[in-house]
């Protein structure tokens, strides 16, 4: 067992109040938090657990947060420093250049692994033909070929979402995103699933209009559009064709960024197909083939993309990990319960930050006199196995 210094955080009480510089600090008599460097303990084994211990004769705080932010006790900053770090908020808070950013971005596509460069060029390639339809839909009077220009352009802008988040999860983890930027991924994830979710309802839609209104008005012209999309679609899906299935586990946060790609483009091609298929059934003089069609893609398009959608979703919402099991959760929990140190175990909370990384927090009372850092050793032995990296633990004395 090895003994270091983790920063954590305790409510501060009336009863422990500290005298505040009016120019950092609200009024002593408000309720706030204090940050507080305290004695935590970890395996000596990567990955390791810290664990806090809480004590209610804590040293003065170096950090006290506040509605408004986190503030500093006078004592600890010096007038330059204090200057430096206004300084550089103003810097954080200023806008970012446009040229920059795109430069940044190519920048790392160049660096970037086979995945982002083939997403660049299926991005370049959608850019080309969907001018390239707005063009000719403009010159001909085509109002089908302008509403499909502008579908593949806002396809275009979610993939390009797609790329940003890849770029941008490669950064390393600062002090205001202390976990970094991986969860970008996850929230583009879930934009393509959202996108792609309206797309079957849209395409539900079509096929009712088609049903009420004559099939007759079926506008042929709209095929050869069809076909070259599918050609198009076909390309990207080919690029990420390691992620072309409904169910797919997610090692890596990566992993899901791609998968939601791969359903982007392989949902547009399925609607392309069902173009395609329904104008050929008409000519055949098929009754309903559109209507039938249309239907069929809507109802593929929602089986294909709801398991990711739930994934991604799942995570924004922090919920429980669905890599761990309730009745594993539950049954470290009598564990720890029936430990004779062990009073009361409130405040257990676990979810996962992206796919992978499961963190949580929980907090045991332990009876007074006995020995907390057995027991602390005998939950992060529990807890990591089953596979939590991050555990934060409070201790109180009953």
């Amino acid at each position: 067992m090895e003994k270091n210094s983790s920063l954590k955080y305790y409510t501060l009480a009336n009863e422990h109040q500290h005298q505040w510089n009016g120019d950092f600090g609200p009024p002593t008599g408000d309720r706030r938090y204090a940050y507080t460097r305290q004695a935590s303990f970890h395996q000596s084994h990567e990955p390791h657990t810290p664990f806090s211990i809480y004590h209610d004769d804590s040293s003065k705080p170096l950090l006290s947060r506040s509605a408004s932010g986190i503030d500093m006790p006078a004592e600890s900053l010096s007038f330059e420093e204090t200057e430096m770090l206004a300084g550089e908020g103003k810097g954080m808070r200023g806008k970012p250049s446009v040229l920059l950013l795109v430069a940044s971005l190519f920048k790392a596509i160049r660096s970037g692994n086979r995945y982002m460069k083939r997403l660049f060029w299926l991005i370049s390639l959608n850019v080309v033909y969907s001018t390239a339809e707005l063009a000719i839909g403009l010159f001909t009077g085509r109002v089908g070929l302008v509403s499909d220009a502008f579908h593949l352009t806002f396809g275009c802008s979610l993939l390009t979402f797609s790329l940003f988040a890849m770029a941008a999860s490669r950064e390393k983890p600062d002090r205001f995103y202390t976990y970094g930027y991986k969860r970008l991924e996850v929230l583009s994830a879930f934009t393509n699933a959202l996108f792609l979710l309206f797309m079957s309802f849209s395409i539900a839609v079509e096929a009712l209009h088609a049903f009420i209104q004559d099939e007759s008005e079926h506008k042929h012209y709209l095929i050869v559009s069809a076909v070259t999309n599918l050609a198009v679609n076909l390309i990207g899906v080919w690029f990420f064709r390691n992620y072309a299935r409904i169910n797919l586990v997610y090692r890596k946060v990566e992993d899901m960024n791609y998968h939601s790609v791969c359903l982007h483009v392989l949902a547009d091609s399925i609607r392309s197909a069902g173009l395609i298929l329904a104008s050929w059934l008409l000519s055949l003089g098929v009754q309903n083939a559109e209507v039938l069609c249309m239907g069929l893609v809507s109802a593929t398009v929602f089986m294909l993309i709801m398991p990711l959608f739930k994934a991604s979703g799942g995570i924004l919402l922090q919920m429980a990990p669905p890599s761990i099991s309730n009745s594993a959760l539950s049954k470290c929990w009598r564990q720890i319960t029936a430990r004779e140190e062990v009073s009361e175990i409130s405040q257990a909370r676990f979810w996962e930050v992206i796919p992978g990384h499961v963190v949580g927090s929980l907090t045991i009372r332990v009876k007074d006199g006995m020995n907390e850092h057995s027991v602390l050793q005998i939950v992060h032995s529990l807890y990591h196995d089953l596979g939590i990296q991050d555990l934060t633990v409070q201790t109180d004395e009953s």
